[in-house]
Formats: C-alpha cells, sequence, structure tokens
C-alpha cells in the first residue's frame, strides 16, 4: 500500500470491519485492489475475495465507498474447500494521497511501534460523512475530521480508552456522535 501511495497512485482497500459467526478472517484484516490490477491480502481465505475485488475497482472508479455484507454457510464454505462460512462486513474504500494524506504518519507510528487509533465513518445517513477519518495519538490534537465537533470528541475519548487496552472495535453513534 505504502509503495503505491507514495508513487502517487489509487488503491482500493476492502477491510473486514465487523464478523459474524464463523468467519475466517477478522476485523482488520484487508485486501488490496492495486492500480495494475493485483490484489494483495484476503478478507474471507478466498470465499469473496473476487466480489471484494470487483467493488475495489468500481470504488477506485466511483471514489464512493462502501459498506458491504457477505455470507458463507458454512456447508457452502466446505463444499468449496474453506474450512468455515461466516458473516463479515466489509468496507471498500478509495485510498491515494488526496484522499487520505496522514497514512505516511500513520504507517511511521505503526512501523515504531507507536500508539495511533484511525476512525472511520463506514455507515452514516448523510452520505457525506462516509470516508471521514480522525487519526488519534495519545496526548495529541487529533487530525482529520469526522464533521463535527460532538463527533470528533465522543470518538477520540473511545479510541483513547481502545488504545490503552489495545483493542480495536467497530463503534456506533448517533449521526452526530450521540452515544
Amino acid at each position: 500500500l505504502m509503495t503505491w501511495w507514495r508513487a502517487g497512485e489509487t488503491v482500493g482497500v476492502g477491510t473486514v470491519v465487523a464478523t459474524f459467526q464463523s468467519a475466517p478472517r477478522p476485523a482488520g484484516a484487508s485486501m488490496l485492489v492495486g492500480p495494475d490490477g493485483s490484489a494483495v491480502g484476503s478478507v474471507s481465505g478466498g470465499c469473496v475475495e473476487g466480489a471484494v475485488y470487483d467493488l475495489g475497482q468500481s470504488v477506485v472508479a466511483s471514489g464512493v465507498p462502501v459498506l458491504e455484507r457477505y455470507g458463507v454457510s458454512d456447508d457452502d464454505a466446505f463444499a468449496v474447500g474453506l474450512t468455515c462460512g461466516g458473516i463479515l462486513d466489509v468496507y471498500v474504500e478509495k485510498v491515494s494521497r488526496e484522499t487520505f494524506p496522514e497514512l505516511e504518519a500513520v504507517a511511521a507510528d505503526v512501523e515504531e511501534g507507536r500508539p495511533v487509533a484511525l476512525a472511520t465513518v463506514i455507515e452514516h445517513p448523510d452520505p457525506a460523512w462516509l470516508g471521514r477519518r480522525l487519526v488519534v495519538r495519545p496526548d495529541e490534537q487529533p487530525t482529520g475530521s469526522l464533521g463535527s465537533p460532538r463527533a470528533e470528541d465522543a470518538v477520540r475519548d473511545d479510541a483513547l480508552g481502545l488504545l490503552a487496552a489495545g483493542h480495536n472495535a467497530t463503534l456506533t453513534y448517533g449521526p452526530d456522535g450521540e452515544r
């Protein structure tokens, strides 16, 4: 991702944001759809990669992020050689220097083992909020914007708690950050 990002390329990124039942990959698993048509990573161990690949190409073309739910029954998964089925929610977005200017600093934090949280709006009644990000670090003001101070305050507080606990989560708020 960083090689393409540094080169000024645009990449489709699908990230598992929630799982249910026996999904094969945990939240946080990602798949990239590169500008050269390559696919890197996995969101499901093979069951839905083709659909996520197609959606990644579509999202890069349109610029509109999508949250998609995929479900595979345990029997269907076994029939195609997978070990389990399950349900997973995958958020697919377009990532470039323009859409995610903070990525270099976030990647540096991860590389150096510094705590950093990335909060992204993956669902909202107002489509203009989709894809907005807030980068949260302990003892620093957040960077980015979610769209309102109330939402940013709520997300910042929760992100700091998750960082302290060493967890990730998909959190739900009201349209303006109401808890």
